[in-house]
């Protein structure tokens, strides 16, 4: 697991891929429906960080974005829009795959 010190500090928000609010969809996604999904991440501190967890879950089928809320030091949002709903297994398994871990909502 990538350590503490990995590249900086503080909170940022990426957004790797998918639709600016100045682009208009095009007739075949306005068809399509999106699933949004949001998941807690420990253990992020950088850019490099959330590059690696995003391209994990951009590679798992139907992802058309990826956006994560980075909360250097604690735990980070990760919000992922696809065509169809994801597992929690196939998801918290590419995060894994990035060095990082899913964890629940603790209040």
């Amino acid at each position: 697991m990538p350590s503490a010190a990995c590249c900086g500090s503080g909170n940022t928000t990426h957004h790797t891929s998918g639709l600016t609010n100045h682009q208009q969809p095009t007739h075949k996604e306005q068809a399509m429906s999106t699933v949004s999904t949001t998941v807690n991440v420990s253990g992020m501190t950088c850019g490099h960080c959330v590059s690696s967890v995003s391209e994990e879950l951009e590679s798992l089928a139907g992802v058309e974005a990826v956006d994560v809320d980075l909360n250097s030091g604690g735990i980070s949002t990760v919000t992922i829009t696809s065509t169809g709903a994801l597992s929690t297994a196939e998801i918290g398994e590419a995060v894994a795959e990035a060095g990082y871990l899913v964890v629940s909502n603790q209040t």
